[in-house]
């Protein structure tokens, strides 16, 4: 008899290791440069809208942010932006690319343990390069017996990486941070959707959670992960 649970997907950036913040940092910096152009509010608003526009275009990750925020300087300037702001916002994304990982409390120990009992993927989105690089960096790469890095997450994808990985989507769980990527997707295709909450979130990945649906839990950390995966085998 095919066991309950047999496949564990962890999302990668907010919940195995910080990465909002990075970008929260990074636009406060982006509202300085531009602070004789528009005030704050105005400018995140732009930013935001642009960063909607181009996700079809760029995909998700410090890239298309960095693109998006050169759009934007442009547009809230007419043109007259400077030189040196441009240069300061690649520089500024540059950095982001370049900073280390810092795991998240109870990621490291959950993964591994939970590695010695189920399948265990890592489903991402973002840049292909900047997201290997984390894994490579976060020291949890050889405890996933798969990794996929995707261009959305949707149904139609997680019954696709469900099916070549494991017992399909029935027999499956993804656990993140995004209640719009992680884990309403992840339910509509047949799936557990685990839903671990982080302080900071991008606006465009919140939604409203699925509280009726059967498969869906929250936990207030990883470290409780263990245990839920338990009560349902």
């Amino acid at each position: 008899m095919t066991r309950n649970l047999t496949t564990i997907a962890f999302d990668a950036d907010d919940t195995l290791w910080h990465n909002e913040r990075f970008f929260k940092l990074t636009q406060a910096r982006f509202h300085d440069l531009l602070a004789d152009f528009a005030d704050p509010d105005h400018l995140g608003e732009r930013l935001l809208a642009a960063e909607k526009r181009n996700i079809a275009q760029y995909g998700f990750g410090i890239k298309g942010f960095v693109l998006s925020m050169i759009e934007t300087a442009i547009d809230v300037t007419e043109d007259r932006v400077p030189a040196r702001v441009i240069r300061e916002i690649i520089e500024a994304g540059q950095e982001m690319l370049r900073h280390p990982i810092e795991l998240l409390p109870n990621a490291a120990e959950t993964v591994a343990s939970l590695a010695e009992t189920h399948r265990v993927l890592l489903v991402t989105k973002g840049d292909l390069l900047d997201q290997e690089r984390k894994l490579a960096q976060s020291g949890l790469g050889e405890l996933f017996d798969g990794v996929e890095i995707v261009s959305a997450k949707t149904p139609p994808v997680y019954h696709a990486i469900f099916d070549r990985h494991g017992e399909g989507a029935a027999h499956a769980m993804m656990v993140g941070n995004s209640m719009k990527s992680d884990v309403i997707p992840v339910i509509e295709a047949g799936g557990w959707g685990v839903f671990v909450p982080h302080g900071l979130s991008w606006e465009i990945e919140h939604a409203d959670p699925p509280d009726r649906a059967e498969r869906y839990r929250e936990i207030p950390d990883l470290g409780a992960l263990p245990a839920l995966v338990r009560s349902l085998d």
